[in-house]
This record gives structure tokens, C-alpha cells and sequence, in this order.
């Protein structure tokens, strides 16, 4: 897979900070999918901070049984500092390595992370969706920013997760009685999209299973790491 927009590694948090700023102008916001998404890419990191080490998976599935086309995984040296709202600059490195890898371009990339949910509105769904220039989505376990209402208990209740008076994404009950998960636009794609996307991707589990997937792998290419 090619990268399409490649920006220089920061070594301080300010300059990650600018980065930030400058690509956020590129997000789109716009629906840009393929009419019939066939192939999805899982996202996933695991760490060990006691080493350094970190390692990132991209898993491909079909869309229709999930099926894998293919995985790969790569461990690295973490090369950041531990800075909210930066987790970017620490997963991106090889998680790009990961997706360089892949033989095939997948129609969506789904991040374990935020997209528009961020305090620059740039998490990093937005990232690795520019960078690449796929329709990416960001579903996070827990809330970094804003504030919502509870959603319905049932499969597929939602409410908007606001910022500032600004939708920056949608807390989506993927299963009936579990907690929700936070959806947030990455690139080339609409919040509504990414959303009917998520609830595709998680038919059995609170989790998509892109994310299951990549999860697992990256923590058994970890384990075996160290």
C-alpha cells in the first residue's frame, strides 16, 4: 500500500502539535466510499512499556463472513513520548509499516482510536486516513472528549457525542445491554456511514471484528516479541 501524504517524524511534542494542525485542513468529510464496501482493515497496537517494544497489526477481512485476506504485524521501538492527544505519533510509524505490507488496499480502515474526536479534531483515524488517503473510521472504548447522553439499550441506539456545541462523533450501542463504543469520522466518510459500518462490522460482539482481530494479533506478535 502507498502512503499518500508523508509529513516528517516530530521529535517534540510542539512540532507533533503542528503536524497536527496543518493536515486537519485535509480531512474529508465527504462520503467517498465504495458503493459496496467488500474489505475492511483492523487497526491495533499493543505495548510493553517495561521494553519499549510496541506492535502493530492490520488485519483484512471480507465484509460478507470474515473471512481474512490477509494480516500483517510488525514490533518496533516506541520513538514518542506519552503525550494525550498524540498517541499518533507513537502508533502511526508501524502501524504504516503494517499497511506497506499488505498486498492488497483494503475499501476501509477501522482504527482502534478517535477520528474527529480529539481536541484538534485529529485523532488518529483522521492520521492514517489521510496519510493513506482510504475512507477510515475510529472507534474508541472509552471517551476522550466531549459529552453525550446515554443511548437506548438496544443494538444500534446512539446519541451525539458533542464538543463544544459540535458533533464530533456518535456513541453506538453495538449490542443489546453491553456498553457502547464511541464512532468517530476519519476520513472519506459520513458519520451515518460509519456508523452503519460499525454495527456491520460487530454482529456478535461489543467490539468490530477488525478490531478483534487486529487486537489479538498484535498482542500474540508482542508476546512472541519478548
Amino acid at each position: 500500500m502507498d502512503i499518500v501524504t508523508a509529513h516528517d517524524r516530530p521529535s517534540t511534542p510542539g512540532q507533533a502539535i503542528e503536524i497536527q494542525e496543518t493536515l486537519r485542513g485535509l480531512v474529508d468529510l465527504e462520503d467517498r466510499c465504495p458503493q459496496e464496501i467488500v474489505t475492511v482493515t483492523g487497526l491495533d497496537v499493543a505495548y510493553d512499556e517495561g521494553s519499549g517494544l510496541i506492535a502493530a497489526a492490520a488485519v483484512t477481512l471480507e465484509t460478507s463472513g470474515f473471512r481474512v485476506v490477509e494480516k500483517r504485524s510488525v514490533v518496533s521501538r516506541v520513538s514518542f513520548p506519552y503525550e494525550p492527544g498524540l498517541f499518533a505519533f507513537r502508533e502511526l510509524p508501524p502501524l504504516l509499516d503494517a499497511l506497506r505490507a499488505l498486498d492488497h488496499v483494503p475499501d476501509l480502515l477501522v482504527c482502534d482510536g478517535h477520528g474527529l474526536a480529539h481536541p484538534r479534531r485529529f485523532g488518529l483515524a483522521c492520521h492514517v486516513g489521510v496519510v493513506t488517503g482510504l475512507p477510515s473510521i475510529g472507534v474508541g472504548k472509552t471517551r476522550f472528549v466531549g459529552e453525550h447522553d446515554e443511548p437506548g439499550g438496544t443494538r444500534g441506539s446512539r446519541a451525539p457525542l458533542l464538543d463544544g456545541g459540535e458533533v464530533v462523533g456518535a456513541v453506538l450501542r453495538t449490542q443489546d445491554g453491553v456498553k457502547p463504543v464511541y464512532v468517530s469520522v476519519g476520513h472519506k466518510i459520513s458519520l451515518e456511514n460509519a456508523c452503519r459500518q460499525v454495527l456491520r462490522l460487530a454482529p456478535s460482539f461489543r467490539q468490530p471484528e477488525t478490531t478483534r482481530h487486529a487486537d489479538r494479533l498484535a498482542r500474540d506478535t508482542l508476546k512472541e516479541a519478548l
